[in-house]
């Protein structure tokens, strides 16, 4: 059985864009030669990979087999391009990291900083997920490294311990649960909550313990920075759960007062998820020493 690269990929664009035409467009083919080499690819494995109708294609179950050994090969492709590409032009490649809010916002940016300023013909791709969407992505080969708080299940994974952080709740100066030493989820229910935007990490991760207590979240504003959702604790519009990581250093530069939450939730260990390390290209391999270190 042989593949065709070029076949594989365009494969990939249109299962990701969910249409023949868009995926046609991304590999810069016409419809027709497209459907053409998906049609290709169903011969050789002899199975149905697409459903067509009005609305445009969805995945067959062979088909989401395909997509997954799919990013795994080319990617594969990539690192080989890398590793030899480093021969000739020092440190070179590109690595997709899926990380939570978190992260994303507090912990990565300086640590990345810091890791390119001595590469600069390393790329990096930076992107939010949620804490199944970031496992799946380093599964499926769509990301190289991943980063996650909290409990990893992750068969086909290397899982290696990166930090602890905790939840604390945010209070402005002056607040009635300012001067208890700690605060039960419950007790902060009682006052309207600034919470990071909906659909991130955290917002789902508080948001499933409200509701396991049969409460409602009182939202008052949804942010989507940690610095603008302390500004607005600062300013008295209501209290929040951040991350200790970002409490302690906004509490440098604005008047706020943290209590420890104390829920056994709040405490999260930080996991880097990544698929055989030892195989992945050395700029992958720098950059998990760098997080590992960091």
């Amino acid at each position: 059985m042989h593949f065709d690269l070029a076949d594989i990929r365009v494969f990939i664009h249109v299962a990701e864009s969910s249409s023949v035409t868009q995926g046609a467009r991304r590999a810069n083919l016409s419809p027709a030669a497209t459907s053409a080499r998906i049609k290709a690819l169903e011969n050789q494995l002899g199975a149905r990979l697409l459903y067509r109708d009005s609305r445009g294609v969805t995945l067959t179950p062979a088909g989401e087999k395909l997509l997954t050994h799919a990013r795994v090969i080319l990617r594969q492709v990539d690192y080989v391009k890398s590793e030899f590409a480093e021969y000739g032009s020092g440190f070179f490649g590109h690595v997709r990291i899926f990380a939570n809010t978190t992260a994303v916002t507090e912990h990565l940016p300086e640590v990345l900083a810091q890791f390119l300023a001595t590469r600069p013909a390393v790329t990096v791709d930076l992107q939010e997920r949620l804490s199944r969407e970031i496992v799946r992505g380093v599964l499926d080969g769509s990301a190289d490294i991943g980063l996650i708080a909290g409990p990893v299940e992750a068969q086909g994974l290397e899982v290696i311990h990166h930090s602890t952080d905790r939840l604390l709740l945010a209070l402005p100066e002056g607040h009635k649960l300012a001067a208890k030493p700690s605060v039960t989820l419950a007790e902060t229910l009682d006052y309207p909550h600034i919470t990071y935007r909906e659909g991130s990490t955290l917002f789902d991760l508080v948001a499933s313990h409200v509701e396991n207590l049969g409460r409602t979240l009182p939202m008052r504003i949804q942010l989507a920075s940690y610095e603008a959702i302390c500004r607005m604790i600062e300013s008295g519009v209501g209290i929040g759960i951040i991350p200790e990581s970002a409490a302690v250093r906004h509490r440098k530069t604005m008047r706020l007062v943290t209590v420890p939450l104390e829920e056994p939730w709040a405490i999260r260990e930080r996991s880097l998820l990544v698929r055989e390390l030892d195989g992945m290209p050395g700029c992958v391999r720098d950059l998990m020493e760098t997080l590992r270190s960091g």
